[in-house]
């Protein structure tokens, strides 16, 4: 098992050294100045040819790509991840303050998907070609179609002409108000969530009816197992192998999906961070937070091999 778990994180290591170069040089090759995005066009023209270079020295843009890429993994080893060039705020503290909403909202999401897809999954499987199986696969159908940002401004809109809703300047930590907390991130967890889930009961549904067509499935109830113990005994824990792979892919779509719909509920969350920086060409701010987006995926799916190990003696870890 050790040795599986060695593997696999070396596996990780591996692929975040290549994200980390592929980040670095997209960085790097994106069209415009940041003197000009930080001084604007006309500021940028009064500057003197030693004041560029004194300003780029300054935001480490002028030394060689491979010392500028060294100097990078080494500020990332020791957390120091540098400062945004807009605000007097680094970017580990960005992170610190940030985080934990967008955490909040990927964990939240993760759960409504599953507490939402996996019991539709499971009737529609139980029940195939009944009007409920018909009903659940139209549904997941029409929240796999409707892009999550788009649903997360009707969403708002709605709230906004109905309730008065306004975007939260602040984060609030749940630590400090769980009850103000929750009404920040239950939104886009929601958004986020329902779409996952739509996944997750297809997913369900497919490797349920898989399973429970199998021999030894088809034995228990020959012996004259109850059926809930055929299927939560037997089927079930088989059926979730699948489900449990694909959760790991879905953290792309929760990552992913995570920065326009912050952006659409105004959470002061990484999300939005991530489009602020976009925005005003905060070189430092981005490739950080791609670079982190991209160890948060990489690690999930880690833990979703190893997750998947342990429940399938039959990959013997290898």
């Amino acid at each position: 098992m050790y040795e599986y778990i060695l593997r696999r994180l070396g596996f990780g290591l591996m692929t975040m050294l290549g994200v980390s170069i592929i980040v670095f040089v997209l960085m790097r090759v994106l069209p415009g100045d940041p003197l000009v995005a930080i001084f604007g066009m006309e500021g940028f023209t009064k500057l003197t040819a030693e004041d560029r270079a004194h300003y780029m020295a300054e935001l480490g843009l002028s030394d060689p790509l491979v010392v500028q890429y060294l100097k990078w993994m080494g500020d990332v080893v020791t957390g120091e991840l540098g400062r945004s060039f807009f605000r007097d705020e680094s970017v580990a503290d960005m992170i610190v303050r940030r985080g934990p909403l967008s955490v909040e909202i990927g964990v939240l999401s993760v759960v409504i998907s599953w507490l939402l897809g996996l019991p539709v999954g499971i009737i529609s499987a139980l029940r195939p070609n009944t009007v409920a199986d018909t009903g659940a696969r139209i549904m997941s159908i029409l929240f796999l179609a409707v892009p999550g940002f788009w649903l997360g401004i009707l969403i708002v809109l709605a709230l906004l002409f109905q309730f008065g809703y306004k975007a939260p300047l602040t984060g609030v930590p749940l630590w400090v108000d769980p009850w103000a907390n929750l009404q920040i991130v239950i939104g886009p967890a929601l958004v986020l969530g329902v779409g996952q889930a739509a996944y997750i009961a297809r997913m369900a549904r497919s490797s349920l009816l898989e399973v429970i067509r199998e021999d030894y499935v088809r034995t228990a109830r020959a012996k004259g197992v109850i059926e809930r113990l055929v299927v939560n005994r037997h089927a079930l824990p088989n059926a979730l192998l699948p489900v449990i792979t694909l959760s790991g892919v879905l953290m792309g779509i929760v990552l992913g999906g995570s920065i326009p719909i912050e952006q659409a509920f105004g959470v002061p969350g990484l999300g939005r961070a991530m489009i602020t920086a976009v925005i005003e060409r905060d070189v430092m701010v981005m490739q950080n937070l791609v670079f982190l987006y991209s160890f948060v995926f990489v690690l999930v799916n880690v833990l979703v091999d190893v997750t998947y190990a342990w429940f399938d003696p039959r990959i013997h870890y290898q």
